[in-house]
């Protein structure tokens, strides 16, 4: 017997069917529903008459997909691919994309021997997207946004999901640390960015990179995206390609005029693993609330490799090692024992 939908859930079927139907003026012959992300979007796949493409639907009370249609266009102005929009409604929440198959970046990884001209290809792409003009529906990425951000690392992983009570000590530290990392940040050039440039949200399409899940770029400091990039939370990256790929992409990024006059690859190298600190914190600190608060235990797996991230990066800075200190000691097993509970 198929279980029954709760009055919403159905409710939002029929509008979905709906706007299908005013599309196309019949109701497609299938719409399968595909995995979502990390997100309250749901994305289905519309085959009709021979074709596919695929539907994003978010909720109005859930979200706006009035971003996500606004900044195709700029997107797609500044050379960078992005899906094509065949039809929309941002009231009800509905955009109609094409289909781009299903090759993601990370699939690459996970079959191809050789990939680093894929990364190169991917860097190459930054000086053009970091140029795209900033839009009002881009949030502002200040200081407040910047700290909001740490939050959840404190608030989701540590608080909520570990139960860890820090001390006076920590409590200083942890605002010392904030600090700092948001002074690194608002002193890079800031650029446009998207805010989430990893192996999930770039897809291979007929011999070319496309950019997805683009609504939430900002503009920031330029460093943001290589870092999502090279230090990919669901991709690690052997350190000697990282090595390399580093160095390539303070070798992009200086001949766009894209860094401060005069910048050295140390300085660079610094800019990197003190933004990939805040990015990772705030990253596990997602991890954990979309467990507790989405009811998405998949992405439970990653706050390690994630934490790892955190604790390099923190172990090489005098100011930072109490972090490192603590992660070692105490939150990284927490988290292990936590999952182990999980299984």
């Amino acid at each position: 017997m198929t279980p029954s939908l709760s009055p919403e859930v159905a409710l939002r079927a029929q509008a979905r069917a709906a706007f299908l139907h005013n599309h196309y003026h019949a109701l497609p012959e299938q719409v399968t529903a595909l995995d979502g992300d990390a997100s309250f979007r749901r994305y289905f796949r519309v085959t009709h008459q021979g074709n596919s493409s695929i539907l994003l639907d978010v909720a109005p009370e859930m979200g706006d997909v009035t971003a996500f249609v606004e900044l195709n266009t700029i997107f797609s102005q500044g050379k960078i691919r992005v899906p094509q929009i065949i039809a929309a409604d941002c009231a009800l929440g509905f955009v109609l994309l094409e289909d781009l198959g299903s090759e993601h970046l990370a699939d690459r990884l996970a079959t191809a021997s050789e990939v680093q001209g894929d990364y190169e290809s991917l860097i190459d792409m930054l000086p053009d997207m970091a140029r795209l003009p900033a839009s009002p529906l881009m949030k502002p990425y200040d200081a407040a946004f910047i700290d909001m951000e740490l939050e959840i690392f404190s608030e989701w992983l540590l608080n909520r999901w570990l139960g860890f009570e820090p001390q006076k000590a920590w409590c200083q530290q942890w605002t010392a640390l904030k600090q700092a990392l948001i002074r690194n940040m608002l002193a890079q050039t800031q650029v446009t960015m998207h805010r989430d440039f990893h192996s999930r949200n770039l897809m291979w399409h007929n011999q070319q990179w496309v950019v997805i899940d683009y609504q939430d770029a900002v503009q920031g400091p330029v460093t943001y995206d290589v870092v999502s990039l090279l230090k990919d939370c669901y991709y690690r990256l052997p350190e000697a390609q990282l090595a390399h790929l580093q160095r390539y992409s303070f070798e992009v990024l200086s001949k766009a005029g894209l860094l401060a006059p005069h910048s050295s690859f140390e300085e660079y190298q610094q800019q990197l693993a003190w933004t990939g600190l805040q990015r990772h914190l705030k990253a596990a600190g997602i991890f954990a609330r979309l467990y507790l608060r989405d009811g998405k235990p998949g992405y439970l797996h990653n706050i390690l490799p994630t934490l790892q991230y955190i604790y390099e990066a923190a172990k090489c800075v005098d100011t930072f090692q109490w972090l490192a200190t603590s992660l070692q000691s105490e939150i990284i097993p927490l988290v292990q024992a936590k999952l182990e509970q999980q299984k």
